[in-house]
């Protein structure tokens, strides 16, 4: 489907001999033309034909059972769709319910229909039709037609009109913003109005004074209203809804009944004119070009974070919602907080079990800002997107920044990042689950079930008593590791990578420790090295059952990292394990593991240097000598 603010690609079908070639002719021409060939070639009416100026390409189809296929594949491209039928052959009409609009529906055609009666002229003039009463039980049956109309290609009744509707659905349409069952304003397009109206609220005193609606008007319109307009509206609208208006202006309840009465009017170009004023497309989404890819490009070890100007701008959303000001904002308040989005961005995965909750389901403010955090690290565009929708004015540039390359931090031994991913491996089992829940403050007790999933879990850790880092716990299913392995940089995002096993649990100690070398060789194969933690886990069971220290410890230390942290998820007992993931990763040069083979390559790597600087420091030896000959033999010479 072509894009509406570029081209509109308009397909004609219909039965045989119901004027389609005609009706196109006429239009495109303004005369009726005695002899038409049976399909015409495509024909793209003039840029001034419609008021918007944006060109239109009408599509002529054969009506020929063989040529089926090629119809379809014409219908896959067609932004609106004109259906034709005779006024003078009854059999067409009801041909519409009986072939043509199932056969759209089978094709998944998802555009808008335009009914069209052709040859209006030969309709019999002592059997009078009311449109509205023959079309009304069609269009209930099928509520994809946007309109029917009946036009005369000869007598040049209605021709264009035709396809001016037809393009106005595709340019204005409907669907997006109104339920013609409930004849309401659809919620997305409530809550866009809504985002707007709180913008144009300049004084933030829940009203468009005169001069707010004047500055309104000429955002959208390029003209200021007249007193006199600005008292109709008010009038218009008192009457209809006195809550619309109160002794400073008009209310947004007023505000939203006016852009249902323009839509109940057929005045769509009225709304839409507003929403892409204000950035939006026909999904009622921010429109691409305000959030370019180009401003969250990045190499894949780099991460995104928000800027302390988004930062600070959230906090005081926070505590705008956060009416009662008790560090916790409850679930109302969040869909109030999200009620100028299209959607709350957080009722669904990764984001919907990801932090901690309050007892009442609520958000404390660093809960807040550390589910922002996750978002901006893996949908920055949907980060900043969201902002906007919140209200957020400033360049999107100004919101988030890209940190430094992991590589950098190795070679500088220090991470600058204010939010820190750590992937956590280990085998069915370990308790990683039972991790990334008590991480989030949740009882042993209540969260006993483990996940196949791969999911999500972000806090703040105390990393000194006045300075916190977010951390981002990312649990890796267990039969997910080896996908980790299939890419090259799939530990690019990776700062730290803990494995968790089963302490009391041999096998459980071995596939950890595997996955600890693939790990480490993913990781030198591709230049992604990790600092890696391993972690000792249900420390509660009996010592005679749990595995060797010395034996795990001697893995650990041949491989050049720490020591395995044990913990008790189920005793509550994590032994500072978060912040010692936070100092691991800050430090990004340190426990880094290493396998046999990757110690090889290391030792011939320095022998090949030793080597090179033997025979640089070799050949700068001959060359200080020949030079220093050189003197002499140039001195001895003058003095000769």
């Amino acid at each position: 489907m072509a894009s509406a603010a570029n081209s509109v690609r308009i397909v004609v079908i219909g039965d045989k001999g119901t004027g389609k070639s005609s009706l196109i002719v006429a239009a495109a021409t303004d005369s009726f033309p005695p002899n038409v060939p049976p399909v015409l070639p495509d024909t793209k009416l003039p840029f001034q034909f419609f008021p918007d100026g944006i060109p239109v390409t009408l599509v002529d189809t054969s009506s020929r059972p063989e040529d089926k296929g090629m119809v379809a594949e014409e219908l896959k491209l067609a932004d609106a769709v004109v259906l034709t039928y005779d006024c003078d052959r009854p059999e067409t009409l009801e041909g519409l319910s009986l072939r043509w609009l199932p056969e759209l529906r089978l094709l998944e055609v998802k555009v808008p229909i335009i009914v069209a009666g052709c040859k209006l002229d030969l309709r019999d003039e002592n059997n009078p039709v009311i449109l509205e009463e023959v079309m009304a039980p069609l269009m209930n049956q099928f509520r994809e037609i946007e309109t029917c109309i009946e036009c005369s290609a000869l007598k040049q009744l209605q021709a264009q009109e035709v396809f001016y509707y037809a393009q106005k659905t595709v340019i204005h349409p409907t669907g997006p913003l109104f339920d013609q069952e409930t004849q309401t304003l659809k919620p997305r397009c409530v809550r866009a109005l809504k985002r707007i109206f709180i913008l144009c609220d300049h004084d933030k005193d829940g009203a468009l004074s005169e001069t707010e609606l004047n500055a309104f008007q000429v955002k959208c319109f390029h003209a200021p209203l007249q007193p006199s307009e600005v008292d109709g509206v008010k009038r218009v609208v008192q009457e209809k809804l006195p809550e619309g208006v109160n002794e400073v202006g008009l209310t947004l309840t007023g505000f939203l009944f006016l852009h249902a009465l323009f839509i109940e009017k057929g005045r769509l170009e009225t709304t839409w004119t507003v929403l892409r004023k204000y950035g939006y497309n026909n999904d009622i989404k921010l429109a691409d070009e305000l959030l370019p890819p180009s401003l969250f490009k990045r190499a894949p070890d780099q991460s995104v974070e928000l800027t302390d100007v988004a930062i600070e701008f959230l906090k005081e959303k926070y505590m705008l919602f956060d009416a009662d000001g008790d560090n916790n904002l409850r679930p109302q308040e969040i869909e109030d907080l999200f009620s100028t989005a299209p959607e709350s961005p957080w009722k669904e995965a990764p984001y919907e079990d990801a932090a901690e909750k309050t007892l009442i389901g609520g958000l404390s403010s660093d809960a807040f800002m550390s589910l922002w955090s996750l978002m901006t690290m893996l949908e920055p565009a949907r980060s900043v997107e969201h902002l906007i929708y919140l209200g957020f004015q400033g360049d999107p540039s100004s919101a988030i920044r890209l940190t430094r390359r992991r590589l950098v931090d190795r070679k500088k031994k220090q991470c600058e990042r204010k939010v820190l991913q750590c992937f956590v491996f280990g085998p069915s089992s370990a308790g990683k689950s039972a991790l990334l829940n008590c991480f989030l403050g949740r009882s042993y007790a209540d969260n006993q079930g483990s996940t196949t999933d791969e999911r999500y879990a972000v806090n703040m850790v105390d990393e000194t008593k006045s300075a916190k880092r977010t951390l981002v716990m990312r649990e890796i299913p267990a039969d997910g590791a080896q996908g980790i392995f299939s890419s090259k940089e799939s530990l690019a995002a990776c700062d730290i990578a803990i494995f968790v096993y089963d302490s009391s649990d041999e096998s459980s100690w071995k596939r950890a420790s595997e996955m600890l070398v693939e790990v480490a060789n993913h990781g030198e194969a591709t230049g992604y090295e990790v600092p890696c933690l391993m972690v000792s886990a249900k420390d509660d069971i009996a010592a005679s059952s749990q595995i060797s220290i010395q034996e795990s410890t001697k893995v650990t230390q041949d491989m050049g990292i720490e020591p395995p942290v044990s913990i008790s998820s189920k005793l509550g007992d994590f032994n500072n394990l978060f912040r010692k993931i936070v100092t691991a990763a800050q430090h990004p040069h340190l426990s880094i593991p290493e396998t046999e083979a990757g110690k090889s390559r290391k030792h011939y790597n320095r022998l090949i240097n030793r080597s090179l600087m033997t025979v640089s420091i070799g050949a700068a030896a001959v060359v200080v000598g020949v030079a220093a000959y050189r003197v002499y033999a140039a001195r001895k010479s003058a003095s000769a």
